[in-house]
């Protein structure tokens, strides 16, 4: 049976899969960078890996999606819809396929309807297959990215987020499935996202066994973690059981909390007699072979911690999260406190908020909230806003119990019963004026924007903008290689730099001096392809300071705060400054937005009177102590 092509009709691809004699594999490129290197894989490296992975026959290669829109602009400078247009010249037969998180795109919250469709139809003219999961498994979250999907002519691939517990059982599966298929209609294929790698390889034999007793004729594509190194086991009882599509990754950059190495599970699977549909295993092995000398350049983001983490049956931290939790562990100063945090403080949260699956956000709210309740004094003592819009029922119903009172108690106060009455339940998020939304971007960017740039300004409104404005003044760095665009350590002055970007063109850079101005800028100067060229870059931005440089307990931040010197409380970046200077506002007013974790609190105001100084922006990094502003209480 020959490969799947791009463009391939929905309902064709489905019943290709239907007849199938083997398995297909998809390669989780994406989920590999997300998972193992912070999502820093460079669109250089795709390229170099483009024409081996075409060759290579795969049902789909899993390229964009999930937060790795975020981190092309913000991290990577290049243009998420760049990269696509690139690599499909390069790879034209393989399907490309996307993780949209439903309700929450490629960000972190709710957005319109007209927003998500708006979104969709953009991405669907490069992408093929859609995996489209929800963190509550509440289906009516992804409702319009399916809709959108099938008018595009693509493939629907709804997931079944799996975990494990008492709850979680075949029958729940098998019931959310059919609620899912009552939406998208037959013509789709079905995915088991094991985000974490959980469960053994007999527990995921029986889901998809009993996935495919029920429903006999919805091709499953089983996708999971290998970080407690037993994925392999999972595929293969996953394949013996009916399963028609699995997942893996080049084996020279497959590392812990990602994908398993394809060409392990291809040997495996081939030992027991079943067949890779189109695989040609020469160009498997090539493409390892082509980028593994790039992996070094990437060594900066792996793990803090190495090796396979068989607790992950324990904590539940899917791959993506893993790496970013241990990142944050060591900069925060609390690595050492890391056992408490996933074997004993989450898995203690998980059960008192619902048992409901660590995927993004979820795996966002559980991590924060773990960390807040060993680092601070009282166990949901500094809720963020996230955990109180999961507790209100803004992402939707629980799945299978609600927390107890005392912790709503603990975090709304004792009143909380009226506030879980006024403002509990799902919002509606109100359409937004796309019309509008392009003028503000336009007045920005000082040109029309394009379709593309809209879309990725409506997710990510700063970064996005940040990064136009830096694609204009300094050109397209993706052709850059991990070795110059990472380099660790500065240039020398006459150093020469001679490269090949991914086309095979060679360039040169040669550094020149960097002089810094009286007023603070920074002149560098480097002669690019032999062409003289001078970049300009402005003072480095202060570091806020805590009050009178020293730290402050959390008490006395409170207490500056009731006073009308506004102090963060946590360590966290400023989305938003909610108020201007000179502005009266009340108790309980916002006065700002911060984020964590990809997790966003509103800061409220303790106490009334007159905005007189602000000190912070957004985009500002805030630690403990750092003043934000301030309230004149005697302005009356």
């Amino acid at each position: 049976m020959s490969r799947i092509l791009q463009n391939t009709p929905a309902s064709e691809i489905a019943a290709t899969l239907r007849e199938a004699k083997g398995y297909y594999i998809t390669n989780t490129a994406r989920d590999l960078s997300q998972s193992d290197f912070k999502n820093r894989i460079l669109l250089h490296t795709d390229m170099m890996a483009a024409a081996s992975r075409d060759r290579a026959g795969y049902f789909s290669l899993e390229i964009t999606g999930g937060a790795s829109i975020h981190v092309d602009m913000m991290r990577k400078q290049v243009d998420p819809f760049t990269k696509l247009k690139l690599l499909r010249k390069q790879m034209p037969n393989t399907m490309f396929q996307t993780l949209c998180r439903g309700v929450n795109l490629f960000g972190y919250r709710p957005y319109p309807q007209n927003v998500i469709r708006f979104t969709v139809q953009q991405f669907a003219r490069y992408v093929d297959v859609w995996r489209t999961f929800d963190f509550l498994n509440h289906v009516p979250n992804m409702i319009a990215v399916f809709e959108e999907v099938a008018t595009a002519g693509k493939l629907n691939e709804p997931c079944i987020c799996f975990s494990t517990g008492d709850e979680h059982t075949n029958e729940f599966y098998v019931r959310k499935a059919k609620e899912i298929i009552d939406v998208t209609g037959r013509d789709i294929t079905l995915c088991i996202k094991n985000h974490g790698g959980l469960g053994t390889p007999t527990r995921v034999g029986h889901l998809v066994d009993s996935l495919k007793q029920a429903l006999p004729d919805i091709p499953v594509h089983y996708h999971g973690h290998n970080t407690d190194g037993n994925d392999v086991g999972r595929i293969v009882e996953a394949v013996k059981n009916g399963a028609t599509i699995v997942d893996g990754g080049d084996s020279a950059f497959t590392g812990f909390y990602g994908p398993p190495p394809l060409l392990s599970v291809i040997q495996t699977l081939k030992e027991l007699g079943y067949e890779a549909i189109g695989i040609d295993e020469e160009a498997v092995i090539e493409t390892s072979d082509v980028i593994r000398d790039e992996r070094k350049y990437y060594q900066q983001f792996e793990s803090q911690i190495k090796g396979f983490q068989p607790t992950v049956q324990i904590h539940k931290l899917p791959g993506g999260a893993m790496g970013s939790s241990l990142e944050q562990a060591s900069k925060g100063g609390f690595l050492d406190k890391m056992p408490d945090i996933l074997h004993k403080e989450l898995p203690r949260v998980q059960k008192e908020l619902g048992n409901f699956w660590s995927v993004t956000p979820g795996s966002q709210i559980l991590w924060t909230t773990a960390v807040s309740n060993v680092l601070g004094e009282e166990r949901y003592g500094n809720p963020s806003g996230d955990l109180k819009n999961l507790l209100l029922g803004k992402y939707g119903p629980f799945p299978f119990y609600r927390p107890d009172n005392w912790i709503y108690e603990k975090v709304f106060g004792s009143d909380w019963q009226q506030i879980v009455e006024d403002e509990g339940g799902a919002d509606h998020v109100a359409d937004m004026d796309l019309g509008q939304e392009r003028y503000a971007l336009a007045e920005q960017l000082h040109v029309e924007p394009t379709d593309e740039q809209l879309v990725l300004y409506l997710q990510h409104p700063k970064d996005a903008v940040d990064f136009f404005k830096f694609e204009e003044e300094f050109g397209k760095t993706h052709v850059l290689p991990p070795s110059i665009f990472f380099k660790q350590g500065g240039f020398d002055i006459g150093e020469k730099i001679i490269f090949q970007d991914f086309e095979g063109k060679e360039h040169l850079i040669e550094m020149g001096p960097s002089p810094v101005t009286d007023t603070g800028e920074t002149l560098v100067y480097m002669n690019v392809d032999h062409h003289p060229t001078v970049f300009n870059f402005a003072p480095d931005k202060e570091v806020l300071q805590s009050s009178q440089g020293k730290e402050l307990t959390k008490e006395q931040i409170l207490d500056l705060n009731r006073a009308g010197d506004v102090h963060s409380l946590l360590s966290a970046t400023v989305v938003e400054i909610s108020v201007e200077e000179g502005q009266e506002i009340m108790v309980g007013d916002r006065i700002a937005i911060m984020e964590a974790m990809k997790m966003q609190t509103p800061i409220v105001a303790e106490a009334e009177g007159i905005v007189t100084n602000i000190y912070a922006k957004a985009g500002d990094v805030l630690k403990p102590g750092d003043r934000i502003l301030t309230i004149d209480r005697d302005s009356e």
